[in-house]
């Protein structure tokens, strides 16, 4: 049996999610929640086999559904998450999750005692190539890893549908857009050393308009068991380039990955190799990017809903991403390093 969908948001990453749950073999799309008429009109002229409403919650109401794909400006996140938790539907929800962390606990909680899954959207863990790095970590192909670079370079982000992503009482902390997915893949990579145990920030702005916009941030987080990562973005760049390395005691890993714009279906990518004297550079099997990983993200929820594995990132993960993010922004306010140690015991 095919698990059936609704999609709350049809905006330009929304569109995406459609695609990719139309893709994904075990996955029908059923129906579409969309907020403007122009998205709901783009909509049926784009799955005119799918029922399309203006209102979520009749679609909630009206609609035979297993699972709800969120996606919508984050500041929407909680109030329409805990709503389709509490229809008794499986949720995969966009990053990050809320805008405050007692939110996201809740959600945790809900999830659990409703019995359904609770899916956070991190697709790079489905990446042939960011995968693959942690693949090799685990592999102990360099030993017990010790630091882990993550960069981007970037030309500045999309407004958002309405200008969202520009209203800071919206996006709540512009470290919660995409620095998050960098968070995320640091404690991903680093998990062998242990929960994060501090971090501190740095960031400038050049935008007078929007003082508020981070365009340049760098974190260093550190973890219990040594080792430390740095996340470093930047705004004021161009097309998008993202650079991953990772040192341990036995060897190093560098993946990159260039594209024209981060939804390019086209980009460049490669994956090197380096213990002892040797340098290998690492075979990918599948393009990488996130339009190719939405759809690995949709199929590994299918099949955690189907019984047969568990979700790319849990709740549980999400959270802790939503905490580092929220720590580097007081770190930003008080010019000190923030401790994380015991945030969710």
């Amino acid at each position: 049996m095919k698990v059936r969908f609704g999609l709350i948001g049809f905006g330009a990453w929304g569109q995406h999610h459609a695609r990719a749950i139309h893709e994904v073999s075990g996955a029908e799309l059923v129906s579409i929640a969309a907020h403007s008429d122009e998205s709901v009109v783009r909509a049926r002229e784009q799955y005119p086999q799918v029922q399309v409403y203006s209102d979520y919650r009749a679609m909630l109401e009206k609609e035979d559904l297993d699972a709800v794909d969120i996606v919508l400006p984050s500041d929407l996140h909680y109030r329409v998450a805990c709503e389709v938790l509490e229809s008794g539907r499986h949720l995969l929800l966009e990053k990050p999750m809320t805008l405050d962390l007692s939110e996201a606990s809740a959600l945790v909680r809900l999830a659990r005692e409703r019995g359904k899954l609770l899916a956070v959207g991190h697709e790079l863990r489905l990446s042939s190539l960011w995968g693959r790095v942690k693949d090799l970590i685990d592999e102990g192909a360099i030993g017990q890893p010790i630091y882990c670079l993550i960069e981007l370079w970037r030309r500045p982000y999309r407004l958002g549908s309405g200008g969202w992503r520009y209203d800071i009482n919206r996006v709540g902390s512009w470290i919660l857009e995409e620095p998050i997915h960098f968070f995320d893949l640091a404690r991903w990579y680093m998990a062998s050393a242990g929960e994060p145990t501090s971090i501190y920030a740095q960031a400038s702005h050049r935008r007078l308009d929007h003082p508020e916009l981070l365009d340049n941030l760098s974190a260093m987080v550190t973890f219990e068991k040594g080792g430390y990562a740095v996340i470093s973005q930047s705004l004021a760049g161009w097309e998008h380039h993202q650079t991953v390395k990772v040192t341990g005691q036995h060897g190093a890993i560098w993946a990159k990955w260039s594209g024209a714009m981060d939804r390019t279906f086209a980009p460049t990518f490669d994956l090197h190799l380096q213990r002892g004297e040797s340098l290998e550079q690492i075979s990918i099997d599948k393009p990488s990017g996130e339009v190719y990983e939405l759809v690995d993200e949709v199929g590994r929820f299918v099949e955690a809903i189907q019984g047969n594995g568990v979700v790319g990132c849990t709740g549980e993960e999400g959270r802790w991403s939503m905490a580092m993010c929220l720590k580097a922004e007081e770190s930003l306010r008080t010019y000190m390093p923030i401790s994380l140690t015991g945030l969710f015991a």
